[in-house]
């Protein structure tokens, strides 16, 4: 037994709280201990099996022993001992019985140790990475406890979530809208795998990531533990730079070049922690930081490709400009651009928002999720200036105009198909070299045609708003409810199927900013994006628009909005059907098979988990709706019964 001077005595239950012949699991400080009733008198015995760490206060007594629930080694409920004069016993800690309760004695806990952990820590937090999605589990424990110290400090935010999918996503968006790494968390094997979707997400989409993954012990890695995946191999395909943590690592180094990773190439960079590599001392050891790690990234373009830019805008009559995501730090110096050009402006579909729909340049979406009005511009422009678009087959950029690609990443020029000008630069840089020296210039003003189109656009979705089917609510009517009453300066997260496409058709973006899985397409990614985003940017309305087969796939991660109060406003397309995937079967010919949902009462459920559910299920409630959501203080969510066959 320990010795009884210098400890502290905690109150650890009462009187009667511990039955005779039982035993249960109390904490002192960090200490878990084991406190037994056994032939009248109480013990606490060190928490931990010496073989696995079996936690023998879920074990049972029988007989004269406490034994292991994991593996069935026995102890003496009061001494620690085991049977047979083995010397594998387990600590012990005085107890005693007073007035108010039973005492057990503890010494005073040492000074926290600098771990492997909290140097890493400290550096992710020093090249600013601000927030962790996560779930904290058996193998990543030091890790996180490093964390908790930090955000103790106030220098780091964790945000527990409900799967490891969500948390991916989550990081992903946080990329996505700030530009700085978005950080997730998880465990060996499948908590590490059930990252696997959103990091695809953020690399097909070029969003910085750090993913953080426990690992299991380096003893017991390679012949299969439990838990054992290979994760350096598994992670080799989506991360761009992964590396596995060791007790001789340049630990802090390790976590600069994860970072530097993630900024500079806009990937997913991955780290692996071994379980007892997290806790490994180390004496002394500094963090490290972004100091002398990054240069600026203002490239300008090539003399000779500026020079052909210039020659083929300034004999074009009708240019167009397209802006995709890889733009949006360049809105400004474009806008210009487009001013002198007097020209139209058109986005991608992951470039929705970057310029208003109602900037006299601005047209909207182009490509399947599009407007009439960019697709007519399409038609009638002479020259395209395309800026950090990826050509892909859904925006449908046409390769038989004349095309000037800027990009400032060398791979992306000309990727899909030929373009007659690359021009590889900053986006905002090469943008103002284009505007300085393009001098006078003979293109149409076509501003007044720009409005006219608007017109015509405006009139037609109008006129859809009288189609009433008796099926529920259109899509139009949503999208133009939503236009009314969200505010300029939100975030919109969206998730994938025709809640997607009727969102980039009908609704008109002003200043806010607009979240997607683009590449991969990935359903389920609404919500999760939009906790995300509210970490980002707190200070910012944050909309999450779904289907409601989207929004199953994360159904839990709304008792996560309610834990840490996010101001989310959740529209929910419910149509009871994976609508999407019905009206592919008809184009192919084929019957509408397996695509039926069977749902709950979205708006209940969300009441339930705390949140604010409302039902609507005519169009005339709506606005009532949203404006009750959107000034709910926290998590709210709009069911909208709609109709499938209009979208």
């Amino acid at each position: 037994m320990s010795e009884t001077k210098n400890l502290q005595w905690v109150r650890v239950a009462g009187l009667d709280e511990l039955l005779e012949g039982r035993v249960q699991t109390i904490t002192v400080g960090r200490l878990s201990l084991a406190l037994t009733h056994f032939e009248g008198t109480y013990g606490a015995l060190e928490n931990a099996c010496p073989h696995q760490g079996g936690p023998l206060g879920e074990g049972t007594i029988e007989g004269c022993y406490l034994r292991c629930p994991w593996h069935g080694w026995d102890f003496h409920p009061l001494t620690g001992k085991p049977p047979g004069g083995y010397d594998d016993g387990v600590k012990t800690y005085p107890t005693e019985v007073r007035d108010d309760g039973i005492y057990v004695g503890v010494p005073a806990e040492d000074a926290r140790e600098r771990t492997v952990s909290d140097v890493m820590v400290e550096t992710m937090v020093n090249w600013g990475v601000t927030h962790v999605f996560g779930m904290v589990g058996h193998s990543n424990l030091g890790f996180a406890d490093a964390m908790r110290v930090q955000e103790k400090a106030g220098k780091l935010k964790f945000i527990g979530i409900r799967h490891e999918g969500a948390a991916a996503f989550a990081a992903s968006a946080f990329g996505k809208l700030t530009g700085r790494p978005g950080a997730c968390f998880a465990i060996a094997g499948p908590g590490a795998t059930n990252l696997y979707t959103g990091l695809w997400d953020a690399k097909v989409d070029r969003a910085p990531v750090l993913a953080l993954t426990g690992q299991v012990d380096t003893q017991v890695l390679g012949p299969g533990a439990f838990q054992e995946v290979d994760l350096a191999a598994a992670f080799n395909a989506v991360a761009g730079w992964s590396q596995t943590v060791l007790h001789t690592s340049k630990h802090a180094e390790l976590m600069n070049l994860a970072c530097k990773h993630a900024l500079q190439y806009r990937e997913v960079a991955h780290l692996i922690f071994p379980n007892e590599v997290q806790e490994f001392v180390v004496e002394g050891a500094p963090a490290s930081g972004p100091k002398g790690r990054l240069t600026p990234m203002d490239i300008s373009p090539p003399a000779k490709s500026l020079a052909a830019a210039l020659g083929l805008l300034r004999k074009a009559e009708r240019p167009m400009i397209i802006v995709g995501h890889g733009a949006r730090e360049g809105m400004d110096s474009i806008k210009k651009l487009a001013e002198d050009l007097s020209c139209p402006v058109v986005t991608t579909f992951k470039g929705k928002g970057l310029i208003s729909d109602h900037d006299p340049h601005g047209c909207g979406v182009l490509g399947r999720s599009g407007t009439p009005v960019a697709s007519w511009f399409m038609n009638e422009c002479d020259l395209l200036l395309v800026f950090g678009a990826s050509f892909s087959n859904h925006t449908g950029i046409t390769p038989k105009k004349p095309i000037i690609q800027v990009d400032f990443d060398p791979w992306q020029l000309g990727r899909v198909h030929s373009v007659d000008v690359p021009v590889l630069g900053e986006i905002t840089v090469t943008a103002d070299l284009l505007r300085e020296r393009l001098g006078a210039h003979q293109a149409k003003d076509q501003r007044s045609e720009i409005a006219e189109r608007w017109k015509i656009w405006r009139s037609e979705k109008a006129s859809r708003l009288e189609d009433e089917r008796g099926g529920g609510v259109s899509s139009v009517a949503v999208f133009e409810a939503m236009n009314r009453k969200v505010p300029a300066n939100a975030v919109i997260a969206v998730d994938v199927g025709n809640n997607t496409y009727s969102f980039g058709r009908y609704f008109e973006c002003r200043e806010q900013s607009v979240l997607m899985s683009g590449y991969l397409g990935s359903i389920g990614f609404g919500f999760p994006a939009a906790m995300g985003a509210w970490a980002a940017a707190p200070d910012r309305p944050i909309v999450c628009v779904s289907g409601d087969g989207g929004f199953g796939q994360y159904l839990g991660e709304i008792t996560t909005a309610v834990k840490y109060g996010m101001n989310i406003t959740h529209v929910l397309l419910n149509n009871s059907e994976l609508g999407k995937i019905s009206k592919e079967q008809r184009a192919d010919h084929l019957e509408v098979w397996q695509t039926s949902l069977h749902n709950p009462n979205f708006a209940q459920f969300a009441d339930n988990c705390g949140a604010l559910g409302i039902r609507v299920t005519q169009s005339e409630d709506l606005d009532t709706a949203l404006d009750k959501a959107l000034t709910h203080d926290g998590p709210a969510l709009v069911e909208v019964v709609a109709d499938v066959s209009l979208i």
